[in-house]
């Protein structure tokens, strides 16, 4: 089986999630830049969820570039992504219609690290369906960055609860180390 239609099932899941998400942005009441103020939760909640979204896509697709086999299990492994991903909607409304409050923050936290593990998962079962080492196991290696996004997931859930703030700030460290998109296959392809 090949991966097209799974990539391209997977770019139309996240066309759609980011869709919602941009929909949620309401025009202000009034017609001075002063009126966008009480706007500022929904704004930095959609850009800080649009990079995640963005990230997960941008390395959803190196990861498919270099792959030669897709199983059943793959096809499962990538549903529990993206079942993961379609959450952030959900939890980036909650959280900036809450203004950043503590269990909102928290939730957006266990959406990010749901997402972080099931990737981890569709990683482990796409090396496992290649059947032998590869390039795809030569590019991933220890995946250092991937553990090290998981543990601070689960530093950010936990600092949420201290104060929601120190709960952002380990979010937006996650997505700020992200943004590069993963160089490890790009460097294989050469």
């Amino acid at each position: 089986m090949t991966s097209e239609r799974l990539k391209a099932f997977s770019d139309g899941v996240l066309a759609i999630l980011i869709t919602i998400m941009v929909l949620e942005l309401k025009a202000p009441q009034g017609a001075s830049f002063v009126a966008l103020w009480p706007l500022w939760p929904t704004f930095v909640a959609y850009v800080l969820s649009f990079v995640y979204l963005g990230v997960y896509w941008n390395n959803h697709h190196h990861l498919f570039v270099i792959v030669e086999k897709v199983n059943g299990g793959v096809l499962w492994a990538n549903i529990h992504l993206l079942f993961w991903l379609s959450l952030l909607p959900f939890v980036t409304a909650w959280a900036s219609e809450a203004r950043f409050a503590r269990d909102p923050v928290a939730l957006y936290g266990v959406a990010l690290l749901g997402a972080a593990m099931a990737y981890s998962i569709l990683v482990k079962t796409l090396l496992r369906a290649q059947g032998g080492r590869t390039l795809l196991h030569d590019a991933i290696g220890r995946d250092v960055k991937g553990w090290v996004s998981i543990v601070a997931y689960v530093l950010g859930i936990a600092g949420a609860f201290l104060a929601p703030w120190i709960g952002c700030a380990f979010y937006v460290a996650v997505a700020a180390m992200w943004l590069v998109p993963d160089r490890r296959i790009e460097s294989r392809l050469r």
